[in-house]
């Protein structure tokens, strides 16, 4: 009979988590949460249970989805280990809502908080531009959303800029995607004027990135206006609430997001007869205000020539009434002798030759 292998119980352990390790380095457990508990405002502990079974759990708040309480269905990955003084566990890496019951309780939770906090009050709400010319998409390349999205937008309204940001939408990673694609374009120098958040429809678990926890506080915490587009009508998701906008489906958003081409150009059509009636009405108004102003400089350059004509005839008229020859009509002459004029009787001597200059012509006179 051979001898049984006796272990320490440091070497136990640590042959068992080496076996462990080999043979399941990575497990995926659903199973009822209970004993939930929160250490040190950091640590977390938990177990999974069936109707025969409980199983271990530890991990930190941050790998939390949101709030949870016990009684809930998870789904948790992890690493299984054997610890040297607390026994069996599993290391949390991942953790999953599972069911629609446990989903919507869980939103219902975070709900609660996030609704204290202020994170769905209209007062935060953008509005946001229209239409804008360079937009963050967030969605996946390989969706029917991401395609009537694109669809509806360039049939719509062209020229816009558009930075995809490649995600998964449901799963284990959809969360730390989305979250991460959030925060790259935020944290540009010259994001872009609007983010789009989007995706089809799908069961509530389907959705459940959408109302997580990280997701909802990161499209709140967005500096970029949000409008985010669900492909669902039955329930809004939490990121919904918290975005600046929420449109029923892509399609729905791309409408929101730019007007219609083809209404552009009929409401332009529309507006041209008014145009011309204004342009014309326009030309008219200035034709009468032209006339009306030439009408009045004309007053104003008659009355200006009038008043000058009278002063130029008040001048003649002085000219004339100072004008020698008229004062030899009355009766005056003007003697000269030589080319002098004699203004007195004492200017001549008897037998100066003498000019007299009549009105009418001129005599030669001698002095006696």
């Amino acid at each position: 009979m051979s001898q049984p292998i006796i272990f320490s119980v440091t070497d136990f352990v640590a042959v068992f988590n080496q076996t462990i390790s080999t043979v399941y380095p990575f497990v995926t457990i659903e199973g009822e949460l209970s004993s939930l508990r929160v250490s040190k405002g950091r640590w977390v502990y938990f177990d999974l249970k069936d109707e025969n079974c409980n199983v271990k759990f530890f991990g930190t708040v941050y790998q939390l989805p949101g709030p949870l309480e016990d009684g809930m269905v998870l789904r948790v990955s992890g690493t299984p280990q054997l610890h040297p003084k607390y026994g069996f566990s599993i290391t949390i890496q991942s953790i999953a809502l599972a069911g629609e019951g446990t989903i919507k309780k869980a939103s219902q939770l975070l709900e609660m908080r996030l609704q204290k906090e202020g994170l769905f009050d209209d007062e935060r709400k953008r509005s946001l531009p229209y239409p804008p010319a360079r937009i963050g998409l967030i969605a996946s390349g390989e969706s029917a959303a991401y395609s009537d999205f694109l669809k509806i937008l360039n049939a719509r309204w062209g020229g816009v800029e558009i930075d995809h940001y490649d995600v998964q939408v449901q799963g284990d990673d959809a969360v730390r995607q989305v979250k991460l694609a959030i925060e790259y374009f935020n944290a540009h120098n010259t994001p872009p004027e609007v983010l789009i958040i989007t995706r089809g429809g799908g069961s509530m678990e389907d959705l459940q990135a959408f109302s997580s926890e990280p997701v909802v506080r990161a499209v709140a915490a967005s500096r970029i206006p949000t409008l985010l587009a669900i492909g669902h009508e039955r329930d809004i998701s939490l990121a919904e609430r918290a975005a600046d906008v929420h449109a029923s489906t892509p399609s729905n958003a791309a409408e929101l997001l730019v007007p219609s081409r083809q209404d552009q150009i009929a409401q332009l059509e529309s507006y041209q007869p008014m145009l011309k009636r204004q342009i014309l009405d326009a030309i008219r108004l200035q034709q009468e205000r032209l006339e009306t102003a030439h009408g009045s400089m004309r007053q104003r350059i008659e009355h200006q020539l009038t008043a000058r004509r009278q002063y130029l005839e008040s001048l003649q008229l002085t000219l004339d009434q100072i004008n020698p020859k008229q004062v030899l009509r009355r009766g005056y002459a003007i003697v000269r002798r030589g080319s002098k004029n004699v203004r007195s009787s004492k200017a001549v001597h008897k037998s100066d030759k003498i000019s007299i200059e009549f009105h009418d012509g001129r005599v030669q006179a001698e002095v006696q």
